[in-house]
């Protein structure tokens, strides 16, 4: 006599039912695996309708049942702003193929920067959708504590690209040292270029920072002084600006109005786009000879302007938004199965320059 004990819930029942269709040498109907497992027939049934909506049984036309030869594929869904810029394209372009590669189903929301009705009705769509992991791009941070609840509720692991939120996985860059990146690019310029003599460092940053842009020009004041020793704080300027060109254009203008010509100026752009209004700004004043300027995330627009010979623009941290989602996708597949992970996931950060550009984006001059 078997020691083995049966139990009387429905997960036991519905592995039962189950184990049965796959130990079958047929096609089998309800009737017959409710005389192999000693179930009731109406619960065999609803059991066979749950298996047969999650992928794992198949009813044929004369209402006979067969195990599948895979199991339900992995469900993510992603919610982000999926247009607006080039990073955000690149990354959403990258989940759909990552996806796809590995048999994953992808399920992609669009949801304006920073808009907190759309992003907490993503996120119910998410949980309606029933998606295996849940995937938020740059989530605003005031409402992470509900999405978080929300989905602790109903048992869905998620991930937060670019911005963390409590109880979720983070995946992106390591703003602090990507930041260290770009102030020690800016010192090494200083260095060949101004004999390391430069009058004002300037932090592009903005009136509601979020905690990375503020780890990330933390970072770029630690890398510039590895390499160009002390900077005084009174040399930094936080500069106000937005991750939109002309809002960071306007306000480099005003600061350049009231600065003496002949200042030689470190500029950190907190992303590309304000670097590049930095750069306008300069451009408009006539004083782009005075400046070196390093931006972030290296996109369409950063590369094309490093490209240009003589540019103040001569560098960007690259993060590889179109790798991203072959890591992501990974980690999603490891969240499903239960691995542990750890709570951050990087990717990969590298300085572009004029002199390697071509080598990483090739084909794009």
């Amino acid at each position: 006599m078997s020691s083995r004990k049966t139990g009387s819930g429905t997960l036991d029942k519905g592995l039962q039912v189950l184990e049965a269709v796959e130990k079958a040498s047929h096609p089998v109907t309800i009737q017959e695996l409710a005389a192999e497992t000693g179930i009731q027939r109406l619960a065999v049934y609803r059991l066979l309708e749950t298996l047969e909506e999650r992928g794992y049984v198949r009813r044929s036309g004369d209402k006979r049942y067969r195990a599948t030869s895979r199991r339900r594929k992995i469900r993510i869904g992603y919610a982000a702003p999926l247009t607006g810029n080039t990073f955000r394209e690149d990354v959403a372009a990258s989940l759909r193929h990552a996806a796809a590669e590995a048999g994953i189903d992808s399920f992609l929301l669009h949801n304006e920067q920073d808009d907190n009705t759309t992003l907490m009705a993503n996120a119910q769509l998410l949980i309606d959708a029933r998606v295996d992991v849940a995937i938020f791009f740059q989530p605003v941070e005031s409402l992470g504590h509900m999405i978080a609840d929300r989905l602790f509720s109903t048992g869905i692991r998620f991930i937060t690209v670019e911005r963390p939120i409590q109880g979720g996985v983070y995946f992106g860059a390591n703003n602090y040292q990507a930041g260290k990146l770009a102030g020690q690019a800016l010192g090494v310029f200083a260095r060949d270029h101004w004999d390391s003599r430069f009058d004002r460092l300037i932090l592009i940053e903005g009136m509601q920072t979020s905690t990375n842009v503020h780890a990330r020009q933390a970072g770029a004041l630690v890398g510039l002084r590895d390499i160009a020793g002390d900077v005084l704080e009174t040399s930094v300027i936080h500069l106000h600006g937005t991750p939109g060109r002309e809002t960071t254009r306007a306000a480099m203008s005003t600061l350049l109005a009231g600065m003496p010509p002949h200042t030689r100026l470190l500029v950190s752009g907190f992303n590309d786009l304000s670097a590049i209004g930095a750069l306008e700004a300069l451009r408009d004043a006539g004083r782009e000879n005075e400046a070196a300027i390093v931006g972030h995330n290296a996109m369409h627009e950063g590369r094309d302007e490093i490209r240009k010979p003589g540019s103040a623009f001569f560098a960007s941290v690259a993060y590889f938004p179109e790798r991203y989602c072959d890591k992501l996708v990974k980690l999603a597949g490891a969240l499903v199965n239960g691995d542990q992970v750890a709570p951050a996931a990087y990717t990969d950060h590298v300085v572009i320059y004029r002199s390697n550009v071509d080598r990483l984006y090739p084909g794009e001059a």
